[in-house]
């Protein structure tokens, strides 16, 4: 069955995870000012997620090009994810964090991109970029499984910050959504 290939792939890449990677990011999410989230595709629909629940504990979040997104500044953060590290808006995103003194983490399979060399700490996620069609790593179309664990990967982060923060649910609850 395809959902059983889908869970099978993105556990064995959870546990190829180098997990220690996680605990700067998580240190650089608790230091932000503001935070800025930034990806394309479907790999952008996977880190609105993430500012979602950012925005549920409590801290300022953004995510580049909505139209009330501020300018970045120094003491802010830029999570910026690219699967091959190369997309033009993500690294352009990173280069004028970096001119500006925020400080850039980067969720990537590609540890020597120009989106890693940007970045003040790098989230190394060895799954498949969306080119690569051998299946040697995934047997999903065009970068699925590194679309699929960046949801998985930061709920995971998220869970650690609520932890961390000591709020209860229903904290976070008021938060959440109530014009649906």
């Amino acid at each position: 069955m395809n959902l059983d290939k889908i869970i099978e792939e993105n556990t064995r890449l959870a546990r190829q995870m180098e997990l220690d990677q996680l605990i700067p990011f998580v240190y650089h999410i608790q230091q932000a000012k503001r935070i800025f989230i930034t990806a394309a595709g479907r790999s952008g629909f996977a880190m609105q997620s993430a500012a979602m629940r950012l925005m549920h504990l409590g801290l300022t979040v953004y995510y580049v090009g909505d139209t009330i997104s501020p300018a970045i500044e120094a003491g802010d953060l830029l999570i910026a994810a690219s699967g091959s590290g190369s997309t033009g808006s993500i690294v352009r995103a990173a280069e004028k964090s970096k001119a500006v003194g925020a400080e850039v983490v980067a969720i990537t399979t590609n540890a020597g991109s120009l989106l890693a060399k940007l970045a003040s700490h790098v989230v190394l996620v060895p799954a498949a970029e969306k080119e690569d069609h051998s299946a040697k790593i995934s047997t999903q179309y065009a970068g699925s499984l590194f679309e699929q664990f960046l949801l998985l990967l930061n709920d995971a982060v998220f869970q650690s910050l609520w932890k961390l923060s000591g709020q209860a649910a229903e904290t976070l609850w008021k938060r959440h959504a109530n014009l649906e």
